[in-house]
């Protein structure tokens, strides 16, 4: 049985510790995600938060939810143990677990990004829960190189970006995120993407030229630089800085939420494609609809605020 969903109300107050502001990227910092196209911080978790977050998960995968969506929609990852040992996806986590939620909603993690973008609302766009496995030869385990923005063409704001939280230490052993360094300053060729041509759907080669592509049509080279993470540290990445990751080689499975995040001005905007046809993201057959009759990216029930406030 599902439960009415409880999320932070539209007046919320957040407020930060001395000790939280201290952990906040300064302003060189801030310039140099600006720069680089990521960022990666000081410890915004502790070991408790994060064994509470993968015990959650676990409960998760064992079929545990508060509650469901209401529609199913078109492009959802959701893996499920028939899927077998294959890298899981699983959006919405944030809205199904109750545990997970609160966790991700945590608001010194708004205030970095709200930092980082520039804003003084970051609200959740998605949250997508991912375990890899220690199987190095699984081919789902190899993420080819993409960028967000692609996959958010529904979406009016430049500035939207991903907290990438791992579980544990995060290095290049066990598959961790690694960033195209200054690729979000790219002018972008035509590629024809959006949500309904998921990167996991594509060939790996193509995706490859297709950044090699971009890079020499800028002038640029394809510098690539893995994001060694600790424990209780985050991974930020702007919406168009190109990423990737690699196998598995560890003994353990590489645990981790990908946290999509957007700033308050961000809104729907209808976008298609080349041959006409409308592109659908999941959202927009999810959250309620604006008095106009558009998708509401701030539904507090999918898209809950994490910080709002001048820092």
């Amino acid at each position: 049985m599902t439960s009415p969903h409880v999320t932070t109300t539209p007046h919320a107050t957040f407020r930060l510790t001395d000790a939280e502001r201290a952990l906040l990227p300064t302003p060189e910092e801030v310039a140099g995600y600006l720069e680089h196209g990521w960022y990666l911080s000081r410890r915004l978790f502790s070991d408790e938060e994060l064994d509470t977050l993968q015990a959650a998960t676990e409960k998760y995968y064992e079929g545990h939810r508060d509650r469901t969506l209401a529609v199913r929609p078109p492009n959802l990852a959701a893996w499920e143990p028939s899927h077998g040992p294959v890298q899981r996806h699983n959006d919405y986590v944030h809205h199904e677990s109750d545990a997970i939620g609160e966790i991700l909603r945590k608001p010194l993690l708004g205030a970095v990004a709200a930092l980082l973008a520039g804003a003084e609302e970051i609200r959740i766009f998605q949250a997508t829960l991912i375990y890899k496995p220690p199987v190095p030869e699984e081919p789902s385990n190899q993420v080819p190189w993409h960028f967000d923005r692609h996959y958010w063409q529904t979406s009016t704001s430049e500035r939207m970006l991903t907290a990438f939280i791992p579980f544990h230490d995060c290095g290049e052993e066990n598959g961790t995120i690694t960033m195209v360094d200054g690729s979000h300053r790219w002018r972008e060729l035509d590629s024809g993407e959006d949500s309904s041509r998921h990167f996991a759907q594509r060939d790996r080669s193509e995706l490859e030229e297709l950044l090699a592509e971009n890079a020499r049509f800028n002038g640029q080279q394809v510098r690539k630089v893995p994001m060694l993470i600790r424990r209780g540290h985050v991974s930020f990445h702007h919406c168009r800085t190109y990423h990737g990751s690699g196998p598995n080689l560890a003994a353990d499975p590489r645990r981790a939420v990908s946290l999509h995040l957007q700033d308050g001005a961000n809104e729907y905007r209808g976008h298609t494609r080349p041959d006409g046809s409308p592109v659908v993201y999941n959202h927009d057959v999810v959250v309620r609809r604006t008095p106009d009759g558009r998708p509401d990216y701030a539904d507090p029930d999918i898209c809950p605020p994490i910080w709002r406030g001048a820092l």
